[in-house]
């Protein structure tokens, strides 16, 4: 680690190496040797004086980069594009007149932002599906176990802990399915030229339309890709980037709301996030066990929002065929988009692989508010026995209220059935409130959309997906 100099938190920290090496100088300097080998080939099969041992020399060192001389060079013309021509051509200087034929900087340069988006979007799509197939297994053990549901933070009804899942999880399959919608839409710029004409290679190529077209096609293939964009200027649409990220965003936006639940639930003692035995929560309070992973989620979903914006005002600025005010900006915020969503979805896995459910305070926090969530049954139960709905009602009011009452000025248990029980007006026994006071019967169909959810919408999905689904536990750095 260098110390005499800032660092970024998001490759030393949080995403995980295999994300980072995707934004690295090095993955990005062997691509653009494999798109100039891709580009040396197409040519050659299409008839330029392109020798077999001219490709032969460049493939030989497709992966050895020659960094000092590159950089040397750099520090001379200013230009990184020009700069590794040169390099490659002094390893294979045989080759050095054919290297880059009929392209300009974008060829190498956007070509390999479209490949590092698009192994982005597999790694950050194959962690949400080991984080859906987790959340799945907690919401299906979870399904029938009733718990508070709230309105404005507010006990509203009951739900259950597994029907509470399926909300996180409901959000994870919109986000699986937008980013699998872009990648599919994700093209090569493809070989372009200075303004998007193509009018070098029609040059190289005496003109022939035909062979320009066959080139285009030929580079994707070679690059793994299906497709170029059909038209462009010197570079491929802004807009790309800027809905790529906003899926990134999607997510962000998922993940951040699982962390404020958990920090929620954390706080009413119902569900905790792992702790490790030897963790530390407090500097100055050793017994606490603060929601430090869903804090860091909250912290990294925040700043991946709000970096949407970066290539959103790029794509809206952007003059006829090309300016270079997009180039500094999105050296940032693209890479830091595909990194914060890594470390998002590692910290989100490790989250829900640990869980810790409390049954029994979720049991105790369900019988303290079922009382009140019972008013309107009991009503109806006591008109049902000869009460006046309206009289009733005014008596409920009464008696919920000082249930409530009591319960803020530090009473134990909500004695709200005991006074309904001593009410002559409602007729009901203690024994017969009970037989009402069933947690299960106030759920609504809860279990039954957990279960119709996760057969219809998770586990199709996953069973696509099987070859994805990994047993380890997501990995947390720091």
């Amino acid at each position: 680690m260098n110390r005499d100099r800032a660092s970024n938190p998001l490759t030393e920290r949080y995403a995980s190496r295999e994300m980072s090496y995707l934004f690295s100088s090095d993955f990005k300097f062997r691509t653009w040797r494999r798109l100039w080998i891709a580009l040396a080939e197409a040519e050659q099969e299409l008839g330029l004086r392109i020798t077999d041992a001219q490709l032969a020399e460049l493939r030989e060192h497709a992966n050895d980069i020659n960094y000092d001389d590159a950089e040397r060079r750099e520090r001379e013309i200013r230009h990184d594009v020009m700069s590794h021509i040169y390099a490659f051509g002094l390893q294979a200087p045989s080759a050095k007149g054919i290297i880059h034929l009929g392209a300009t900087s974008a060829f190498v340069t956007d070509n390999t932002d479209i490949l590092q988006m698009a192994e982005g979007l597999r790694i950050v799509q194959r962690r949400l599906v080991n984080l859906m197939a987790k959340l799945r297994d907690f919401a299906w053990r979870w399904r029938a176990t009733p718990a508070l549901a709230f309105t404005h933070f507010q006990p509203a009804q009951l739900t259950t802990v597994g029907k509470r899942a399926t909300l996180w999880l409901h959000d994870l399959v919109l986000d699986y399915r937008d980013l699998e919608f872009r990648a599919s839409q994700l093209a090569l710029l493809g070989v372009k030229g200075a303004t998007g004409t193509q009018a070098s290679f029609l040059n190289l190529f005496d003109g022939d339309e035909a062979k320009v077209q066959r080139l285009e096609e030929l580079v994707a293939e070679k690059l793994g890709m299906r497709r170029s964009y059909p038209v462009s200027g010197q570079t491929y649409s802004r807009k790309v980037d800027a809905q790529v990220v906003a899926a990134l965003s999607g997510f962000a936006q998922s993940a951040s709301k699982f962390g404020y639940d958990m920090r929620l639930l954390q706080h009413l003692r119902e569900i905790e996030e792992p702790f490790e035995e030897e963790q530390v929560g407090s500097s100055a309070m050793a017994y606490k066990r603060n929601p430090m992973r869903a804090e860091r989620i909250d912290a990294l979903a925040r700043h991946l929002i709000v970096n949407a914006l970066n290539p959103a005002f790029t794509a809206a600025t952007q003059w006829f065929e090309r300016t270079l005010d997009d180039s500094a900006n999105r050296r940032i915020a693209i890479p830091e988009a595909f990194l914060a969503a890594d470390a998002i979805a590692l910290i989100y896995d490790n989250v829900v692989g640990g869980l810790v459910v409390h049954e029994e305070v979720i049991a105790a926090n369900v019988r303290r508010e079922l009382p009140f969530l019972m008013t309107e049954n009991l009503m109806m139960e006591g008109v049902a026995r000869g009460g006046d709905r309206q009289v009733l009602h005014e008596r409920v009011r009464i008696h919920s209220q000082a249930a409530a009452d009591a319960l803020k000025s530090g009473a134990a248990e909500n004695d709200l059935f005991d006074r309904i029980a001593r009410d002559e007006l409602f007729a009901i026994d203690r024994a017969s409130i009970e037989r009402l006071a069933r947690a299960e019967d106030y759920v609504g169909l809860s279990r039954q959309q957990t279960e119709r959810f996760l057969a219809g919408d998770v586990d199709p999905i996953l069973a696509n997906e099987r070859a994805s689904i990994k047993d380890e536990v997501g990995e947390v750095r720091v």
